[in-house]
């Protein structure tokens, strides 16, 4: 399908999420801890005001932003925001959220502070998505200490499910099991920078990077382990083995994986009119190989794969299919972009 691709804004300065509010206009943040607002015409650009104290360092820093379904109804006005901060003895993954009063946040609520506290500098992950009965999720990463993935006593390496004031669903799998966190949903991740609601097969889907190669991509399960360390297809950066299996008895197996890896960030489920035979494919930027691939998910396991063509040359960090059913990216980069996917024919 011909398309065209518009540059929207420059000028950005590491750009990691992007959020549409119900007048049009958008939230990105930057990760050395700036949130914008863009008005609708994208002709204007705020900085808003009362941002969290944020720590960049490393792969940290201000990262996704969300707004709760219901924002704009009766009172609502939370919006969700996922960062690093400094902790006791090194950095940790933090999630707040803040009503957005005209430019400027305000009410803030400590909702979840991933434990322990970590000296590494990389791995926040940070990705946030709702699903279709308005329950949070966050991803959690390894934190480059990759055995914790499998301990459900610690948060590193989990996807994170809560309520969306912060408290703890009561049919979280891990309720009531002394030797586990409640927040925990899945656990086995590497670094999941993907994360979506599937509005097809009603299904939360993720994906995450591999070392070198064994990038994953993850149907969901409640209570799933996704085998990070003990399953992959990757390997160590330096070739070493890290695991001489795949696949495994008890082990979610991927639905997909890319060797040599692709460092896959952003993800959006198509749903839309203008791009109308994408409907119901994935979308996965790539930071390694700087371009947007497009997974269509076919029967019996069967997966079809394309690297669109344009944008070639940028670091995808998010998509985002907004209102208009056009498809938005940032690029990751110190003069970041908003970049807007048109198909030819579109007025």
């Amino acid at each position: 399908m011909a398309y065209e691709v518009e540059v929207l804004q420059e000028g950005l300065e590491y750009p990691w999420g992007l959020a549409q509010l119900p007048d049009g206009s958008l939230l990105i943040t930057e990760k050395p801890g700036r949130l914008l607002h863009l008005s609708a015409d994208f002709s204007s650009r705020h900085s808003i005001e009362g941002v969290p104290e944020v720590d960049w360092v490393g792969q940290g820093g201000l990262l996704d932003v969300v707004l709760h379904p219901e924002y704009g109804q009766a009172d609502n006005r939370w919006i969700y925001l996922s960062y690093s901060k400094v902790c006791a003895t090194g950095f940790t993954t933090v999630l707040s959220r803040y009503r957005l009063q005209d430019y400027r946040l305000e009410d803030g609520q400590l909702l979840f502070e991933a434990h322990p506290c970590g000296g590494l500098t990389w791995h926040f992950a940070g990705r946030l998505a709702f699903d279709a009965d308005g329950y949070l999720f966050l991803t959690v990463g390894d934190r480059g200490e990759r055995e914790n993935a499998q301990e459900l006593s610690s948060h590193w390496g989990k996807l994170i499910r809560l309520h969306a004031d912060g408290r703890i669903p009561e049919d979280n799998p891990f309720v009531g099991d002394a030797d586990a966190l409640p927040e925990v949903y899945s656990y086995g991740h590497r670094n999941p920078q993907g994360l979506a609601w599937n509005p097809f097969d009603g299904k939360l889907w993720l994906h995450e990077h591999g070392p070198k190669g064994g990038d994953e991509l993850n149907r969901i399960r409640a209570g799933a382990n996704y085998g990070w360390p003990r399953v992959t297809h990757g390997r160590e950066y330096t070739g070493g083995i890290i695991s001489e299996q795949t696949h495994a008895l008890g082990i979610e197996p991927p639905v997909w994986h890319w060797t040599p890896s692709i460092a896959p960030s952003g993800f959006a489920i198509y749903d839309g009119e203008p791009f109308a035979k994408w409907r119901g494919h994935l979308l996965v930027g790539a930071l390694k190989f700087r371009n947007v691939y497009r997974v269509q998910l076919g029967q019996e396991s069967e997966v079809h794969e394309q690297v669109l063509p344009e944008p070639q040359g940028h670091r995808i960090r998010d998509i985002r299919v907004l209102e208009d059913g056009l498809i938005y990216l940032l690029t990751d980069d110190a003069d970041g972009q908003l970049l807007r996917l048109v198909p030819a024919t579109y007025n």
